[in-house]
């Protein structure tokens, strides 16, 4: 069962943009907050964006500033927009569920790739 599906990756130079998309599963998606997440090369996955239940979100200290979730309602998509990305933003983006979420483990989606180089 494919319940998250990432796209909008890509190459990019230091200091643009870039979208990320990810289409959840329906029931998922009007239950739960979502998050995005991102592992770089030889590195542990970390969360660096995430819905609250309150209609708002936190962010990694790294992102802050940069980064914003949203989400389309008659899409169940969620969305990462990325500006000013630099080199150290490189990393296979996943979405999921935020940490803590009780439907025990739903498997992670294939991610998309952005890679920000000169």
């Amino acid at each position: 069962q494919v319940l998250f599906v990432e796209s909008g990756g890509g190459s990019v130079q230091p200091g643009g943009s870039l979208t990320l998309s990810c289409a959840v599963s329906g029931d998922i998606f009007s239950r739960y907050q979502m998050a995005w997440y991102r592992q770089a090369p030889e590195k542990q996955r970390e969360i660096i964006a995430a819905e609250t239940s309150g209609g708002s979100a936190n962010y990694v200290d790294s992102v802050k500033g940069r980064f914003t979730i949203s989400r389309d309602l008659t899409k169940n998509t969620v969305y990462l927009h990325m500006n000013t990305l630099k080199p150290e933003d490189t990393a296979v983006y996943y979405c999921h569920v935020v940490p803590g979420t009780p439907i025990g483990t739903p498997p992670w989606g294939q991610g998309t790739q952005v890679t920000v180089s000169p």
